[in-house]
């Protein structure tokens, strides 16, 4: 009787057949001299892409390419960069302000927001029956079409001095109109979030490297100041972020 293992063909893995035949570049299949040139400098690279850590903060979760764009050249002239420090810009805010579109503070999710609705006082604030990230959305496209029209360029295309006009147009909140809301609720709502951006703590987006903080000399989140608490004098310390703190 014969045997009928003798017959199946010996179990070959995907590793052995890749370590026989050769280097996978492609989708094709490289052997002999190439692949033998080839494997040591293809490992180093692959090594290099796995090690690389993944930079969340510096990753969009809302808003497209454009709208990033024209947020990072709008907070930029809100807190440009100068002799004292870096600006919006290289501070991150544009990614502050991207995470807190996409999270429930964007969608007002803790906020009152079925009518009736009436007309909110000066000393109320801001009064809206649209979402932070509606506003947001309409106002970035209010920059740009605003812009187009004044003169014929984008708001990304614009001089610096030109970018300041506009936004001094949309902070005064007469000459521009907005569908559903402002041009001076929109601009309110961006100068806080360029400012929040600054100065927030980096695990939320901005304040790369902890630079906003380092501008003020503000410590962040120390464990203490027992050590410095009874000192007259000012006492500068490296901050400290909550990133810091954690697995403590």
């Amino acid at each position: 009787m014969a045997d009928n293992n003798s017959k199946q063909p010996k179990s070959t893995s995907r590793r052995e057949f890749l370590k026989n035949s050769g280097l996978t570049i492609g989708g094709l299949v490289v052997g002999g001299v190439l692949g033998g040139a080839l494997i040591g400098k293809q490992k180093v690279e692959v090594e290099k892409v796995v090690e690389k850590p993944v930079n969340y903060n510096q990753a969009l979760m809302y808003f497209n390419q454009e709208q990033f764009q024209i947020t990072e050249a709008a907070t930029e002239r809100i807190f440009p960069k100068d002799e004292l420090g870096p600006g919006a810009k290289e501070l991150g805010v544009a990614f502050y302000i991207d995470h807190q579109l996409a999270s429930p503070w964007g969608i007002n999710a803790k906020d009152y927001m079925t009518g009736p609705f009436f007309k909110g006082e000066a000393t109320q604030g801001m009064q809206s029956s649209m979402k932070r990230v509606e506003i947001f959305t309409v106002g970035l496209q209010g920059l740009t079409d605003y812009s187009k029209s004044k003169y014929s360029k984008k708001f990304t295309e614009l001089s610096e001095t030109e970018q300041d006009e506009v936004l001094k147009v949309f902070e005064e909140g007469k000459e521009y109109k907005l569908s559903g809301t402002t041009t001076k609720e929109f601009f309110s709502l961006l100068r806080s979030m360029t400012l929040e951006g600054a100065y927030a703590d980096p695990m939320y987006g901005g304040n790369k490297d902890m630079q906003g903080w380092k501008m003020r000399n503000y410590p962040g989140t120390q464990m203490s100041y027992a050590n410095i608490i009874d000192k007259d004098e000012f006492v500068k310390m490296e901050p400290k972020s909550l990133h810091d703190h954690m697995g403590h």
